[in-house]
């Protein structure tokens, strides 16, 4: 008999209209003394996209993939869907598979890297979720992280490939790939594992950028990490640099084309649209340089596939790939 009987998407949710918006930015920041002038700030960001962020509609599109790609690959096992912060919340979604018999779940959440927000939280709020349900809930075992998967390297590639190709052809040759994801508090870095001074976190971003350059079809282009969407207060220390301030850095140097790629991202949702199609387009044009950002995996065909191997993978090494209780640290 094999090991899980069902297969749950684990996402962060958003807002699917205006009247969500500000609800939802509370689930994210509740217990975190965020003043009501920041989330009224951030509230605009959503505002300018009809106050729906693209992430519900991406992780409805994902499931239909994973559903496919299942389906091809004789995987016989219900898809669940479940968030953090927004509808379908992650604790009614463990409802209704303990509703439905599932005793044993494998959880694949969109967050390649280890970090306490892009890993050991959502296992903490998987726990959660089986608390708030009770005894008869299913075990959960979320998949390892992905970060230097080839389907997940492989489409970003690509997608560096199309972007490179929408850039004028006198500067596309010696564009430079700024690879962003999103900042976290130092101490976050830190206590994300025993890599280095940062942690794993910087150090699997690090790989994974590595990786998709080597990968780009155009040949070898300049690279370099930056971050985004910082959201702590001035004070506390954040990983820099910050991508607006690298781009002008850039543009100094003597750089005359940027591709900004989404490293950190699964799906292109609002801190992609907003953050980097919005701000660091705005700052890459008031400093002359020619600009373009890749897509991320998205749904492609070949992100979908390695969601398919990942669970195959599980369901043949269960009690070995799973992750160790006191992964990815604590602090926030």
């Amino acid at each position: 008999m094999p090991a899980y009987d069902a297969f749950l998407l684990v996402s962060f949710g958003g807002p699917e209209g205006p009247e969500d918006v500000l609800p939802f930015l509370a689930n994210v920041t509740r217990g975190r003394n965020v003043p009501p002038e920041r989330l009224a700030s951030v509230a605009e960001h959503y505002y300018a996209f009809g106050g729906i962020s693209p992430i519900n509609q991406q992780c409805r599109d994902l499931l239909a993939a994973v559903r496919a790609d299942f389906a091809a690959s004789g995987l016989d096992l219900p898809l669940y869907w479940g968030n953090r912060n927004w509808t379908p919340y992650l604790a009614d979604t463990v409802r209704d598979m303990t509703k439905d018999g599932v005793r044993r779940a494998v959880a694949f959440v969109t967050s390649a890297y280890s970090s306490f927000s892009s890993c050991r939280q959502y296992l903490d709020d998987i726990e959660r979720a089986r608390a708030a349900v009770g005894p008869g809930a299913p075990r959960i075992d979320k998949i390892r992280r992905f970060f230097n998967h080839p389907g997940f390297i492989e489409p970003f590639a690509a997608h560096v490939d199309a972007a490179l190709a929408t850039l004028p052809a006198e500067v596309r040759e010696d564009a430079h790939l700024v690879f962003t994801a999103h900042s976290i508090p130092l101490a976050m870095a830190e206590a994300s594992g025993p890599a280095g001074h940062r942690g794993r976190y910087v150090a699997e971003l690090t790989e994974a950028a590595g990786l998709i350059a080597e990968r780009t079809g155009a040949g070898a282009h300049r690279w370099s990490l930056a971050y985004q969407s910082r959201s702590g207060p001035p004070s506390q220390p954040w990983l820099e640099p910050d991508v607006r301030d690298h781009l002008g850095d850039l543009a100094k140097s003597g750089t005359q084309a940027v591709v900004v790629v989404p490293v950190g991202f699964v799906s292109d949702h609002m801190e992609v649209r907003h953050d980097l199609d919005v701000e660091a387009a705005q700052t890459a044009d008031a400093l002359g340089l020619a600009f373009a950002r890749a897509a991320t995996p998205g749904t492609s065909p070949r992100f979908a596939s390695m969601v398919t191997g990942l669970v195959r993978e599980q369901l043949a090494l269960p009690e070995t790939l799973t992750c160790p209780a006191d992964c990815c640290g604590g602090s926030r």
